[in-house]
């Protein structure tokens, strides 16, 4: 039952790191959405990574979305589908996975 616990554990850590990588991704949209209001230099490697980094998933967004003129809201969108993925998938998966292993190890002792 140890080993069982202490694999659950290890998934718990793993999606605890998943979670912060997409807090991560939060931040480097955010970014994206700052240069995208100023006249940044598209060939500054910053900007590029940001771009190549961002793009891929605004542009699956924004083949769904309703042209909108000037106002881009597909930041806005993916924004909100990370948050949904952070509380309803990693917390929840989080929370379950240390449960389960904190009650396999009170089990064994």
């Amino acid at each position: 039952m140890i080993l069982l616990a202490n694999i659950l554990l290890a998934l718990a850590k793993i999606v605890e790191l998943a979670s912060g990588v997409l807090t991560i991704y939060k931040y480097i949209l955010l970014a994206s959405v700052i240069i995208s209001w100023i006249n940044a230099d598209p060939y500054n490697p910053i900007v590029n990574f940001i771009y190549r980094v961002t793009e891929p998933a605004l542009q699956r967004i924004r083949r769904y979305m309703p042209n909108t003129g000037m106002l881009d809201l597909s930041p806005l969108v993916l924004f909100v589908l990370i948050y949904l993925a952070q509380i309803v998938v990693f917390d929840t998966a989080y929370t379950y996975l240390m449960l389960f292993s904190n009650q396999l190890k009170g089990q064994a002792l």
